[in-house]
């Protein structure tokens, strides 16, 4: 089957999967979403056999229909290699009882390396199918993940070039450092005065800015995205979902059938909304536990159904889930209005004009596969003490939030079910708020005078990604107001300054 992908905010716009891959956000500033999500046409049986990659192009072949056997494959090969430390890419942690998806073992140690190191390789496939001759400019916003693992996908890759936003102060120091030092002839990195969510709608702003495309298409540019708006990076991860459930029956945890629950860290909805999207493929999954920090912005919608992002922003130390705009939440309101893209495209305008939109009664009542928590610092920083005191594993702040929440779930409920705790990053990129939440005598140290300690308290060692930036050079020093993106922008590609 060809499948098309839509609009969630114009349902008569019909792409091609290699087109959407490309475009990144759909002209009328909707994301898009495939006309059907598929099914799965592997049983579980045989999943359970297969690698990381066999698995990655069984999900893969499903929504990327016009991509080639061969395409794909090649597409697979090149990503998940040696830049992962594990040959399993993507293994599972038994901890007491509960089970670590440990997605942070790609290249920049972030679970966002699991898209971003097949977007680049998806994206230029794509480019050749649609004989596109521009430069392709990969427009990001990130809140510390993303940016690093895009940066380090895309450097040097031909007919790409790449512009990375991130909120200054907004970032751990070891996020900063990833990507201020990031090596590349086709690469920026900019720092903006404000926080993700200025930075997230500033990309925004700039890929809706008609006057500003037609400026770039006159220079030999177009605009796609490495966020997960684009449909190119929720793809792949929806593999590893399938792959978690895949090994906890090829290792006997659980029996074919069997429902588990998922927890997962959530900032922006991406990473949650694939665990959803693995679901509706036939994965037998119960509860998506979606897991805020003080930033709940998500939990109270998902107790209220009113999303309201007019509130105090909190800086945490979990600062990829420092997010008060959830773009991918876009998806999932498509889902429950039923397709309709007028009502989606009132429900967002409602949150750029006034910071909030309530959704219905009916809207609500297709939300039952979903539970949500929020943890505080102090939940946190409590979370990572205590699995470690009992099992001597040592987690991020954004994992730890996860799992403090699926200990929650599970004691107000009687809910017995398995859980996959979606393990989002290496403890190594957070090394203070770790060992202080370990012990609180490290509270005055800074991050890389104790990456030595981590390692004698984890027993894991330092990963490449550490040592890489021990010793590496400042390379981008930008900084700008967030109202001044664009300028910047348009100042780095129609002026052929930088770069």
């Amino acid at each position: 089957m060809d499948l098309r992908y839509k609009s969630t905010r114009n349902s008569e716009l019909r792409m091609r999967a290699s087109e959407a891959v490309l475009k990144g956000l759909a002209p009328d500033g909707g994301l898009f979403v495939p006309e059907k999500l598929p099914v799965l046409d592997v049983p579980m049986d045989a999943l359970k056999d297969m690698t990381y990659q066999e698995t990655a192009y069984a999900v893969m072949k499903q929504f990327l229909t016009d991509f080639t056997e061969e395409e794909l494959k090649s597409c697979i090969e090149k990503a998940y290699d040696e830049k992962f430390d594990t040959e399993e890419i993507a293994p599972l942690a038994k901890v007491g009882g509960t089970y670590f998806l440990e997605l942070f073992h790609g290249a920049t140690i972030a679970f966002k390396d699991m898209a971003l190191s097949i977007l680049p390789h998806l994206m230029t496939t794509a480019a050749k199918k649609n004989h596109v001759e521009n430069e392709i400019v990969i427009l990001t916003a990130t809140s510390g993940d993303t940016g690093k693992a895009a940066l380090a996908g895309f450097a040097d890759v031909e007919g790409t070039r790449i512009i990375v936003f991130y909120p200054k102060n907004g970032v751990s120091r070891v996020q900063e450092l990833q990507m201020t030092t990031q090596k590349g002839s086709n690469v920026e990195v900019a720092a903006i005065h404000g926080n993700f969510d200025d930075a997230q709608s500033g990309v925004k702003a700039i890929f809706e800015d008609q006057e500003l495309a037609k400026k770039l298409e006159e220079k030999g540019y177009q605009f796609s995205s490495a966020n997960s708006i684009n449909i190119g990076r929720l793809v792949p991860q929806v593999a590893y979902y399938v792959y978690a459930y895949a090994k906890l029956l090829a290792n006997e945890e659980i029996t074919d059938g069997e429902e588990i629950n998922v927890a997962v860290p959530t900032g922006n909805f991406g990473n949650i909304l694939a665990a959803y999207y693995a679901k509706q493929m036939g994965v037998p999954i119960g509860k998506l536990i979606c897991a805020s920090n003080e930033n709940k912005v998500l939990y109270d919608f998902f107790g209220t159904g009113t999303y309201d992002r007019n509130r105090r922003f909190v800086l945490t130390s979990s600062p990829s889930m420092d997010i008060l705009v959830s773009s991918n939440l876009e998806r999932l309101i498509y889902l429950i209005t039923g397709e309709d893209a007028g009502k989606t495209k009132e429900l967002m305008e409602g949150l750029k004009g006034n910071g909030s939109y309530s959704i219905t009664d009916e809207m609500a009542s297709k939300l039952q596969d979903f539970e949500a928590g929020f943890a505080t610092e102090e939940e946190t920083a409590a979370s990572i003490r205590s699995v470690y005191e009992e099992t001597g594993y040592v987690m991020d702040p954004h994992t730890a939030v996860a799992a403090c929440v699926c200990g929650q779930y599970r004691d107000r409920s009687a809910d017995t079910r398995k859980c996959v705790v979606a393990s989002t990053a290496s403890p190594y990129k957070f090394a203070r708020s770790v060992m202080t939440a370990i012990d609180g005598k490290y509270g005055t140290e800074e991050d890389f005078a104790l990456l030595e300690e981590l390692k004698r308290v984890s027993g894991v060692d330092m990963p490449q990604a550490i040592r890489d930036i021990l010793d590496a050079k400042v390379l981008h020093t930008l900084e700008c107001d967030a109202g001044k993106m664009r300028e910047l922008v348009e100042r780095l590609l129609v002026s052929d300054q930088g770069m």
